[in-house]
């Protein structure tokens, strides 16, 4: 198998996970402070909309298909 058919099912994988889970959130940044018997934690959350997980596979299947069409 060739390396861009490799990236391209990856990408297509990816891509379908992210679809089937109808997106993916995520943890950016956590800080926390203790001072004493307080303590404080922020979070800074992130979230992946479904539409990159489109694009993930139709890259994927172009990639896959001109890997196919070089050989």
């Amino acid at each position: 198998m060739r390396p861009l058919s490799i990236v391209g099912l990856l990408l297509i994988l990816g891509g379908a996970a992210i679809l089937a889970l109808r997106g993916v959130s995520y943890t950016k940044d956590r800080h926390s402070v203790q001072v004493g018997p307080l303590g404080i934690t922020t979070e800074r959350k992130g979230f992946i909309p479904p539409v990159v997980g489109v694009v993930a596979v139709v890259l994927g299947g172009v990639l896959m298909f001109s890997a196919r069409r070089r050989g």
